[in-house]
């Protein structure tokens, strides 16, 4: 599916069309969620904001799909 007119070039410099290195997204997620997000953060040592924990949420995600990505490979050329 082709992004809305809204979000086509979101992530990228209008003027070069270049991939920034960083860019914000608006997110919306239940009350529930973000409250578990924030007791999450508070059982954890040290000070996280909800923007680095969030960052480490997707990375562990995308981290944890490339490994079951692989290992599915490797299962089918086993």
């Amino acid at each position: 599916m082709a992004p809305r007119r809204r979000q086509r070039g979101a992530m990228s410099d209008s003027a070069s069309g270049n991939v920034r290195d960083f860019d914000r997204l608006n997110l919306r997620l239940p009350a529930a969620t973000f409250a578990a997000i924030d007791r999450a953060i508070a059982a954890r040592a040290g000070h996280v904001s909800r923007n680095t924990w969030l960052t480490e949420a997707v990375a562990e995600k995308l981290a944890r799909d490339a490994a079951n990505d692989t290992s599915a490979e490797d299962r089918r050329h086993g």
